[in-house]
C-alpha cells in the first residue's frame, strides 16, 4: 500500500486546526498538528511532512521564522504560510524566504484546497527528481504597495519571487497602476538595494536626448554638449534601471538596449570607449508590446530580452476591495504630510469612491484623496467632499449613453454593438480611435487632460494623434 502524504499545520487555535483537519485529512493525506512553533519544528523533525501550512503569528517565534528554520535544515521543504493580518511586506518577505506560498485566513475557504494539491504535487515531482538522480549517479520606500485583493496578492508573491534574482522583468498595465512601485520593492527586496535605483521616463525624454540621458555623452559631441556626462547606466552600475513606458522608445535606441542587455556594453554618444556596467534592467508599458512586435514599432529580440518574467498590474476598476484601503492609506499620509488630525471615511464616501470606475487608477485615487483633505470641512470626509471626475456620458453609434461607472461587461457591449453598427470597421483601431477623439472633444483639445483622460503619457497621446490624424478633423469640425 502506498504510503500516506503527511501535511504538518500548525496554529495556536485550535478549533482552526479542527476545521482544517477536516478539510485535508482523507485515506491517502494524513493531517498532523501543533499549536506552538517549537512543537512544529519538533514534529516537524521527525515526522518529515511533506507539506507545512503555518500560521505566521506563534510563539516563541513567529511562523517566518520557523519558515526559515525549517529551510535551513532542508532547502526543499514545502511551507504555506497564512495569516488573518498579510500584510504587502509580510507577503513579499515570505516569498523572497521560500514559502511556496502565503494565504490570508479569509481566502482559506477558496483557496485552500487548490493550493495544497499544487503543494502536494510540487513535492511528489521534487521526490520523483531526487530519485531519478540517484540512480543516475535556493530601507522600504517611503511609498507602500497597497492591496488585499487576490490579484494584488499575486503581484507581491511574484516580487518575493523575482526580487532575488537578476532576470529582467516587464511590468505592464495602464497608466497609473503603480508600475514605479513594483519596481521600486523588486529593488528594495534584491541583493542590489545597497545601490543606486534609477528611473527613467521614456516617453517624457525627447528622443535626441534619450540617449544622452541613458549613455551620456562626451564633450562636444552635439550642440550644447559643454561638458562630458554620465548617463544612467553608469550611474546605477551595480543597481538597477528602470525604463519606464519602454514601448515609447525609438528604435534606434532599441538596439543600442539590446546591446546592454546581451553584453553590458556600450559607448557614450560622440565616444570610442566600449565601457562596462552591471544593471538590472526592469522595464514597464501601459501597451501591447505584442502588438507593437507585430507592427514593426518595436524589436521582436529586445522585447524576448525585457520579458523574462512579467508582471500584471490590473487596473484599479478590476480590483475594488482594493479602493477603500488604498484611500485611507492615502488620507492618513496626507494627514502625516500636512499635521492635520486624524482623517476618517465616511460609509457613503467608501460607496461612492467604489461606485467610480477610476479611469486614472491608483493615481487619480490619490489625487482625489488630496483633494478632499483640502475640501473637507471635519475630520470626517462625506461623499461632497470628494472631487470625482465628472461622469463620461456620450452617445454611441447604437444611441446608447456610456457612463464611466458602468461594469466593464456592459461597457464591452455597448462597444460591440456600436462597432457592429458598420461592417466595414476594424474593432480595435475603430475604438483606439474613436476613445482618442471623444476624448480631445471632451476636453475641448486640451492635450494633458485628454491624456490624462485616456490613461497615457502626453507623448504617447500626440503620435495617437498624428496616426489617426485627429487634430486636422477636429480644426475641420
Amino acid at each position: 500500500m502506498e504510503k500516506p502524504q503527511t501535511i504538518l499545520v500548525v496554529d495556536p487555535d485550535t478549533d482552526f486546526l479542527d476545521w482544517i483537519h477536516r478539510q485535508l485529512a482523507t485515506a491517502t493525506t494524513r493531517v498532523i498538528t501543533a499549536t506552538t512553533a517549537d512543537d512544529g519544528f519538533k514534529l516537524w523533525s521527525r515526522e518529515e511532512p511533506d507539506v507545512v501550512i503555518s500560521e505566521t503569528h506563534l510563539s516563541p517565534f513567529s511562523g517566518t521564522e520557523l519558515l526559515v528554520k525549517m529551510r535551513q535544515r532542508n532547502s526543499s521543504a514545502i511551507v504555506v504560510l497564512i495569516s488573518q493580518f498579510g500584510t504587502t511586506q509580510s507577503v513579499i518577505e515570505s516569498m523572497k524566504l521560500g514559502a511556496f506560498d502565503f494565504i490570508r485566513k479569509e481566502a482559506l475557504p477558496f483557496n485552500l484546497k487548490g493550493v495544497v494539491d499544487a503543494a502536494l504535487k510540487a513535492q511528489a515531482e521534487m521526490k520523483a527528481a531526487t530519485e531519478m538522480k540517484a540512480t543516475l549517479t535556493v530601507e522600504e520606500h517611503e511609498d507602500s504597495i497597497v492591496g488585499k485583493s487576490p490579484a494584488m496578492q499575486q503581484v507581491f508573491k511574484m516580487v518575493g519571487r523575482v526580487s532575488h534574482s537578476d532576470a529582467p522583468v516587464m511590468i505592464t498595465g495602464e497608466s497609473g497602476t503603480g508600475k514605479e512601485l513594483v519596481a521600486r520593492a523588486i529593488h528594495h527586496y534584491s541583493p542590489r538595494n545597497t545601490k543606486t535605483f534609477v528611473a527613467i521616463n521614456c516617453a517624457a525624454i525627447p528622443e535626441q536626448l534619450l540617449e544622452s540621458e541613458l549613455f551620456g555623452h562626451e564633450k562636444g559631441s552635439f550642440t550644447g554638449a559643454a561638458t562630458q556626462r554620465i548617463g544612467r547606466f553608469e550611474q546605477c552600475h551595480g543597481g538597477t534601471l528602470f525604463l519606464d513606458e519602454i514601448g515609447d522608445m525609438p528604435l534606434q535606441l532599441q538596439s543600442k538596449i539590446l546591446r546592454v542587455l546581451q553584453g553590458g556594453d556600450f559607448s557614450r554618444v560622440g565616444g570610442n570607449d566600449a565601457l562596462k556596467s552591471d544593471v538590472r534592467i526592469i522595464a514597464a508599458t501601459n501597451r501591447n508590446l505584442e502588438q507593437e512586435v507585430a507592427e514593426k514599432r518595436f524589436r521582436e529580440d529586445l522585447f524576448y530580452r525585457l520579458n523574462v518574467v512579467r508582471i500584471h498590474l490590473p487596473p484599479l476598476r478590476q480590483r475594488v476591495e482594493d479602493i477603500q484601503p488604498l484611500a485611507e492609506y492615502f488620507l492618513q499620509r496626507v494627514a502625516v504630510q500636512k499635521r492635520l488630525p486624524r482623517l476618517r471615511l465616511s460609509e457613503e464616501a467608501v460607496r461612492v469612491l467604489e461606485a467610480y470606475a477610476w479611469p486614472g487608477n491608483v493615481r487619480e485615487l490619490e489625487n482625489t484623496i488630496q483633494s478632499a483633505v483640502v475640501l473637507a470641512g471635519s475630520d470626517l470626509l462625506l461623499p461632497k467632499d470628494v472631487p470625482l471626475g465628472a461622469p463620461i456620458t456620450e452617445p454611441g453609434a447604437a444611441g446608447v449613453e456610456v457612463a464611466a461607472a458602468v461594469t466593464t461587461e456592459k461597457a464591452i457591449e455597448v462597444l460591440l454593438a456600436a462597432a457592429q453598427s458598420d461592417p466595414n470597421v476594424q474593432l480595435l483601431p475603430w475604438l483606439e480611435r474613436e476613445f482618442t477623439l471623444h476624448a480631445m472633444k471632451v476636453t475641448r483639445g486640451n492635450q494633458v487632460r485628454a491624456a490624462k483622460l485616456l490613461g497615457m503619457t502626453r507623448a504617447t497621446l500626440r503620435k495617437r494623434l498624428e496616426r489617426f490624424n485627429i487634430i486636422k478633423e477636429l480644426t475641420i469640425s
